[in-house]
């Protein structure tokens, strides 16, 4: 058996990587949630850090119990029972997801928003041409108008800057050629620029950090 040599605590007192079970003790014990594991060498724990750690541990409890990999995803971890997802701790669970797929730049694209309790896919759209970030951009605005409707307010969490910052600022940015082909797309632009010209909203746009929690809940998989 390998032993372990260096620590990661991706939550406890103080995250980092630690050298020695001794000084990874002190940052979880009492530490309610603590998420860490051992790693044989550095290199190996500098990676799990900047990874999400669900997939390190589902990894150890799929090893360790015989399960398979879409069985363990499909359960939450056991410090989290607010959702059927493995979402970090820092995510709310009370939030929507939103993620655009597209094959080619521009290509077949569709976007899809889930809500992360349940992991209810909650609205779908698509496919239809166009790029990547436009489909990132309508599916927060899509999320915006649905909780609208709804009378809801949550978090909505996107993992594209340029969708965001185009949200924010009520225009779409972006470089497709406006033909025959995208021209419902570009109707479906203005749209959602006008409902964003038109209505005040609270709801927080979060960024999801893919490169610390893994894909985003509403990923298409196609990566």
């Amino acid at each position: 058996m390998t032993k372990n040599k260096f620590y990661v605590v991706w939550h406890g007192v103080t995250p980092g990587i630690y050298a020695s079970w001794t000084e990874c003790k002190a940052q979880v014990n009492g530490c309610e949630g603590a998420i860490y594991k051992g790693f044989p060498t550095r290199e190996e724990a500098e990676k799990a850090y900047n990874s999400s750690p669900y997939k390190y541990i589902a990894r150890a409890e799929k090893e360790a119990h015989g399960q398979n990999d879409k069985l363990q995803m499909a359960n939450p971890p056991t410090n989290r029972t607010d959702t059927v997802l493995p979402l970090p701790l820092e995510v709310h669970a009370e939030a929507l997801a939103v993620d655009a797929a597209c094959s080619g730049n521009p290509g077949p694209m569709e976007y899809r928003g889930v809500y992360l309790r349940t992991g209810q896919v909650v609205f779908h759209f698509g496919p239809m041409h166009g790029t990547n970030n436009v489909g990132e951009f309508l599916a927060i605005v899509h999320a915006l108008a649905l909780l609208k409707q709804k009378g809801l307010d949550m978090p909505i969490y996107s993992d594209s800057r340029n969708a965001i910052l185009w949200v924010k600022h009520k225009k779409c940015k972006t470089k497709l050629e406006r033909t025959p082909r995208t021209e419902e797309l570009y109707q479906l632009i203005e749209r959602a620029e006008k409902w964003l010209k038109e209505h005040t909203y609270t709801t927080p746009i979060l960024k999801w950090e893919t490169t610390r929690w893994g894909e985003v809940p509403a990923d298409f998989g196609r990566k």
